[in-house]
């Protein structure tokens, strides 16, 4: 009987030793997204700029 407390003790350690890293990987993964999620609309910003400054230059050259 002591074994068995023993193994299960072990295995709820084991398990509560994992939650946590998962706990500690999911809020990694998150602020990841979080930091690609800013990158992408900061990029999408500068693609929408970029588009609107050629589509000036465009329409500054003489039609042909």
């Amino acid at each position: 009987m002591d074994a068995e407390l023993s193994l299960l003790e072990q295995q709820i350690d084991q398990l509560a030793e994992r939650y946590q890293q998962l706990k500690s990987e999911n809020r990694e993964l998150r602020e990841r997204v979080a930091a690609v999620e800013a990158d992408n609309r900061r990029l999408r910003d500068k693609v929408e700029i970029a588009a609107a400054r050629v589509e000036a230059v465009l329409e500054q050259l003489p039609q042909a």
